[in-house]
């Protein structure tokens, strides 16, 4: 998922630049001053890049090294990520801690969202406070930890260096949920002044709001709930980001896609049918395919096989088959299994 190795490349041999690194010490994030140096590219001026000695160097004096949205830059956590999304329906993101032996980047503090914690390398014990105090989790190579929301924690390195990897889970909220459908009823709500003098005389207030709140409620009854959930559905589904690792390869072998050729649907791709009168709309993320209704059973067949041929796609012909495949493949929701 995420080995030392991996950190050591992406903090030493990439340009990886501020915010997707962080560094904090005995509870206090430094500057990026302490971390970071200038540089040029084309002749123009860059900033914020990381520095690896200086970077080492506050390491070595027991500083943490966070990487932050590592879903965006490291593609094995990036398809995890993806994963978790279309499971869960929320939001996700990851970040890193590399921590030096027996140092503890932050004191107690609890998170707004969930959090599952991966240890990939080295030990680290967690101090974490429930209902009947604080109590000791140590985590290890392939151990993972559940911290609901606002759980006060905080964790220390044991005897060697620790990386752990934190899945947040950014959770869509039933009074979000709400919120957003009865803000757009609001917007019929006349937007003229209150009466005058209601200061006085409440009751001026209270006979036109009697009539407002009647029409709104009446507004919420009429709402259908499973026009709602689709619709939030389909709002998550066409927000999530683009994933085409590999889209140049893919792109160069089009030509040479036939019947038997193996393909499969990337990880963490969502594909969504939605009917839409003499068609259908495959949602694969940013992007919405439209495509004849005729083919809505090869594309059944597609969004339930993590692996598949052209020829698996009865009952469409050979060649609308292939089109149709190497469209897929062209749009990212397919790639040519190497």
């Amino acid at each position: 998922m995420l080995s030392l190795a991996d950190v050591d490349h992406l903090l030493t041999q990439t340009a990886i630049r501020t915010p997707a690194v962080r560094v904090a010490r005995n509870g206090s994030v430094l500057p990026e001053s302490s971390f970071t140096r200038g540089g040029s590219l084309a002749g123009r001026p860059l900033t914020g890049l990381v520095d690896p000695e200086k970077l080492m160097r506050l390491h070595d004096e027991g500083a943490t090294i966070v990487l932050q949205g590592l879903q965006r830059y490291c593609s094995p956590v990036g398809d995890l990520v993806a994963e978790l999304e279309l499971e869960l329906g929320h939001p996700c993101q990851a970040n890193a801690y590399l921590t030096p032996p027996g140092a503890q980047g932050f004191a107690v503090h609890s998170d707004s969202h969930d959090v599952f914690v991966v240890q990939t390398h080295g030990t680290k014990r967690w101090e974490v406070h429930g209902e009947g105090g604080p109590g000791d989790l140590l985590l290890e190579p392939g151990v993972v930890a559940y911290l609901p929301t606002g759980t006060p924690h905080a964790a220390r390195a044991q005897e060697s260096v620790s990386l752990h990897l934190t899945i947040g889970i950014n959770q869509l909220t039933w009074r979000a949920l709400l919120a957003r459908e009865v803000e757009g009823l609001l917007a019929d709500v006349p937007d003229d002044h209150l009466p005058a003098g209601y200061l006085s005389d409440p009751a001026r207030l209270a006979a036109g709001l009697s009539g407002h709140l009647t029409t709104l409620a009446d507004a919420v009854r009429r709402l259908d709930p499973a026009a709602l959930a689709a619709g939030q559905a389909e709002r998550f589904v066409s927000h999530r980001p683009p994933r085409l690792a590999g889209a140049l390869l893919d792109r160069a072998s089009l030509a040479t896609i036939d019947a038997d050729t193996r393909l499969r649907r990337r990880r963490g791709h969502p594909c969504v049918l939605v009917d839409d009168g003499g068609t259908v709309r495959v949602l694969i993320g940013d992007r919405v395919v439209r495509v004849p209704a005729r083919v809505r059973p090869a594309l059944e067949h597609v969004a339930a096989h993590a692996e598949l041929t052209p020829g698996d796609l009865a009952p469409l012909d050979a060649e609308s088959a292939l089109v149709l495949c190497r469209r897929l493949v062209r749009e990212g929701l397919l790639e040519v299994v190497r």
